[in-house]
């Protein structure tokens, strides 16, 4: 009986512990996100380019120069994705004037067609949304706060992403012993498999995700520009770098899309053809886009997923999506390496459950039904 007490202790502390790591983890997250954000990014797109480095570093080239010139590369090639996104954008806000007379039809519209057929009178509408419109201006500054705030984070990135990636990558070899040092009681070759096998996973879900979202932009532009729809190629890529954000990111861009061609096309058939190749490609992108060039590296159930989405976006903003499913896939090659996490592993896993008679009884509880059957 002491046995077993002692066995039940050791189990719940530890799961206490864990839990107690995860929301220290979350915590620091939060309060530190300025920092720690870009520095993910940057551990990202470092893992992206350690095999051009590697391959340099092979070929003789000096150790800074074999990590500048990737760098640069990759620097330039996002620079160019942000250009392209901007004159998109500029192009959409350049008929700001006549979207919003469209707008203003539309709603005019929709207040006839509420007016009759739920009897509010137009004038309580006129007087509930000029309501909504003063909270709104109420709320303008801590708007163009948060945009201030958005603007100074940009900033960082920009200056600290390059100079994150060259000192991760030119330090490399000294984050690897430290890693090592660091858990020098558990077996050295244990932990160089993890760094590696986490390296690898992120390395080939990043890169198949980048493949991924440039076939979802062609698609989808190839579909709004035969439809014939105004601001095709922005709503194209708007949709694709949405659809980066599993699940919640595509409904989001379909329902911008949508109402973006309500809005300005003549036709209100369009918005329909816009959702029938929106879901066409997802459709595709799901069945054999993502698992063909992203294959099975990355196991993760779609509840663990939306949880993930849902707690970085709440942590860390929009980044924190972006980063939620990385940074999932990382944890599961830790927990499936590590004896005592074996069971976040299968928690975080799709992998099909096994038959309960092939699976082991927890060490505690089957001592406990030795005991009951000794009584």
């Amino acid at each position: 009986m002491d046995t077993l007490k002692e066995d039940s202790t050791l189990f719940f502390k530890k799961l206490s512990f864990n839990l107690l790591s995860l929301v220290l983890i979350g915590v620091i997250l939060y309060l530190g996100k300025g920092i720690i954000l870009p520095f993910l990014f940057s551990l990202l797109l470092a893992t992206l380019l350690l095999p051009s480095v590697d391959f340099l570093n092979r070929k003789r080239f000096p150790k800074g120069l074999s990590i500048l010139i990737p760098l640069i590369i990759s620097l330039l090639i996002i620079a160019g994705i942000l250009y392209f996104l901007s004159t998109q954008i500029a192009h959409f806000f350049d008929d700001w004037d006549t979207l919003k007379e469209r707008v203003n039809e539309l709603v005019k519209s929709l207040q006839k067609w509420i007016a009759k057929n739920f009897n509010i009178a137009q004038r309580k509408q006129a007087e509930y949304i000029s309501e909504t419109a003063e909270k709104v201006k109420t709320q303008a500054p801590k708007i163009a706060g948060q945009t201030f705030l958005s603007l100074t984070e940009s900033f960082s990135y920009i200056i600290l992403l390059p100079i994150y990636t060259f000192l991760i990558l030119f330090y490399k070899g000294t984050i690897k012993k430290f890693f090592i040092e660091l858990f020098k009681k558990s077996d050295d070759g244990k932990v160089v498999e993890i760094l590696h096998a986490c390296t690898h996973v992120s390395q080939r879900y990043i890169a198949g995700l980048l493949i991924e979202t440039t076939i979802v932009f062609s698609l989808n532009t190839i579909g709004f520009l035969i439809l014939g729809i105004k601001y095709a190629i922005f709503l194209a890529l708007f949709a694709a770098l949405l659809n980066l954000i599993p699940y919640i990111g595509m409904l989001i861009a379909n329902v911008f899309c949508v109402l973006i061609t309500l809005i300005t096309s003549e036709n209100p058939a369009d918005a329909l053809w816009v959702a029938g190749i929106l879901a066409l490609v997802q459709f595709f992108d799901n069945n054999i886009g993502m698992p063909l060039i992203v294959g099975n590296n990355v196991r993760i159930n779609a509840l663990v997923t939306i949880l993930g989405v849902l707690i970085g976006g709440a942590l860390c903003g929009i980044p924190g999506t972006f980063l939620a499913i990385p940074a999932l896939a990382a944890l599961k090659v830790i927990f499936d390496r590590v004896d005592t996490l074996n069971a976040w592993g299968i928690l975080l896993g799709d992998e099909p459950p096994e038959e309960s008679k092939n699976k082991k009884p927890l060490k505690f509880l089957k001592k406990k039904k030795d005991s009951t059957e000794k009584k």
